[in-house]
Parts: C-alpha cells; sequence; structure tokens
C-alpha cells in the first residue's frame, strides 16, 4: 500500500530539484497533504480506474492520487524540473505511476491512457479552459472530471441560465455532464499564493447529453449567441438564419442568449444542421 507519508517533504523535494514555481506556466503548488487528499476524494472511488493527472508539479497531488485505490496514476507535466522529481516518486509508486513529459494542449490523452479514464487535476490556470473544452469535445472517452479552476472559471462551468456567470462554458459542460462546485480553496493553501479564490469542480460525464446536438453545430449556435450576449437572439444569429432558425427551433425571437435553457440550445443546433442537410 502506498503511503504518502513516508516519503520525504515536498518542500524538500522542490528544494533538491530547484522547482521554483514559474508564472509562465501558471505553477501554484498544494503541499499540505491533507488537502491534496480532499481533492482525490471529491472524485469518488478510484478504484480501477486510469487517473489522469495534469500539471502535476512536484507530486503533491499525485501522492494522494497514489494512496487511492486507483489502477493507475498517468502524471502529465511539461516542465523537466517536475518531470525529474515525478520520475522519483514513480520509483515508489510500485509500478503504478507513469509519468509522460508533454505539454497537456493537444496531448491526445485517449492514446496515451487506457479506459476507464477519469481527470483528476489541479489544473495550470492559464490552460485550465482551453483544456476542459478540449476535453469535452470527446466527453465520452472520460467517465468525469474532478479539477481545479480559479472560482470564477468554477461558476462558469455550474451556472445557471438567468445568472451572469451563464454563457458558452456553462452550456457545454452542463449540455454533457452534470457539475458542481464540490469546495473552495483559499489563495494561502498554495507556494506562491496566486491573486484569487480556487474552486474544485466536480463533473461527472452523463450517459445521455441533456440534448440531442451535434457538438460542432452546438459551438457554434452558442458563440454567436453570446458574441453577443446582450442582444435579442434573432439579432446575435442573423448570421446563422435569424428569426427562420430560430421559429424552427421553437425559440422566441426576442429571448436573450442567457435566457435559454441548454435544451434550448441543442433545438437551435439541430435547426442549423437541418438547414444544412
Amino acid at each position: 500500500m502506498f503511503d504518502a507519508g513516508r516519503l520525504p517533504p515536498l518542500r524538500e523535494i522542490v528544494g533538491r530539484f530547484d522547482i521554483a514555481a514559474q508564472k509562465s506556466l501558471g505553477q501554484h503548488f498544494l503541499f499540505d497533504l491533507n488537502l491534496t487528499r480532499r481533492i482525490a476524494s471529491a472524485a469518488g472511488d478510484l478504484g480501477d480506474l486510469n487517473v489522469i493527472e495534469i500539471g502535476a508539479g512536484p507530486g503533491g497531488l499525485t501522492r494522494a492520487l497514489l494512496e487511492s485505490r486507483a489502477r493507475h496514476v498517468y502524471a502529465v507535466e511539461r516542465d523537466p524540473r517536475a518531470v525529474a522529481a515525478l520520475r522519483e516518486l514513480a520509483e515508489s509508486a510500485g509500478g503504478r505511476l507513469t509519468v509522460i513529459e508533454a505539454d497537456a494542449l493537444g496531448l491526445d490523452l485517449t492514446s496515451r491512457v487506457p479506459a476507464p479514464r477519469r481527470v483528476v487535476s489541479n489544473l495550470p490556470y492559464n490552460v485550465g479552459t482551453p483544456l476542459l473544452v478540449e476535453w469535452l469535445s470527446r466527453a465520452d472517452a472520460f467517465l468525469g472530471f474532478t479539477l481545479m479552476f480559479q472560482k470564477e472559471v468554477a461558476e462558469r462551468i455550474v451556472a445557471s441560465p438567468r445568472s451572469k456567470a451563464y454563457g458558452r462554458l456553462s452550456v457545454i459542460s452542463q449540455w454533457l455532464t452534470d457539475a458542481r462546485i464540490v469546495f473552495d480553496v483559499p489563495a494561502s493553501a498554495f507556494v506562491p499564493p496566486p491573486n484569487v479564490t480556487s474552486s474544485v469542480v466536480n463533473m461527472e460525464v452523463r450517459t445521455v447529453p441533456r440534448g440531442a446536438a451535434d457538438h460542432e453545430t452546438l459551438e457554434l449556435v452558442t458563440r454567436a449567441a453570446f458574441g453577443q450576449r446582450r442582444k435579442m437572439l434573432r439579432r446575435a444569429l442573423s448570421s446563422l438564419g435569424g428569426a427562420e432558425l430560430l421559429e424552427a427551433a421553437g425559440v422566441p425571437g426576442d429571448a436573450r442568449a442567457e435566457d435559454l435553457e441548454i435544451e434550448q440550445f441543442c433545438a437551435l443546433a439541430r435547426a442549423l444542421r437541418d438547414q444544412h442537410d
């Protein structure tokens, strides 16, 4: 059984491998094992799953994931200093840790990690949203995601219609997953502390999306709708068919993007697809 408590303290690892956090990499490290264990626990039962961690850094969350019942942990890291520390950790992991030295953006996780897959990560702030959007385009390849974002981003993911935070990310995330904020993490928990509070979000991939739609077309509709969110949809969607598209989807022309439920956006995407078939 892997016991993180028997390993050298993370601060010692950071000093030995000279892993000073770099702003350009969006690095903010978590040294508190109780907190990283709480993140791993928030992901639920990891038994027999292949767990992916992005931006593993010196291995704080990695240690907690190894303590779980995960079948295998795949740590993706681009910083060669942290990679060296993680490879040392792998020697203590009994063959359950694979270190992937790569930039997570554009990395095909499905070709590197066998199913069943779950992503559990304290994501680098500068790439968190692009990574999530990329993964959601292939959501059926994952069981779910337990991710830490800036609180503002987390609130956008779980936002309801008719709220200021509701937008494209809300629609795409909730179309494909059941998302909720599990807990907040204060800036003081990180080294160095960021300027914002963070939140851990749990996203369970739905077996059936909340509405029938083509992913690419739904992205197109939401981009146009929220790109001019203060305008009525018959104006915001004028380039896609305007009033005719709205009528075909059964959506009121005087509605604004923030008024629509996810199922209504799906109806718009289907209507747009039908126009081009």
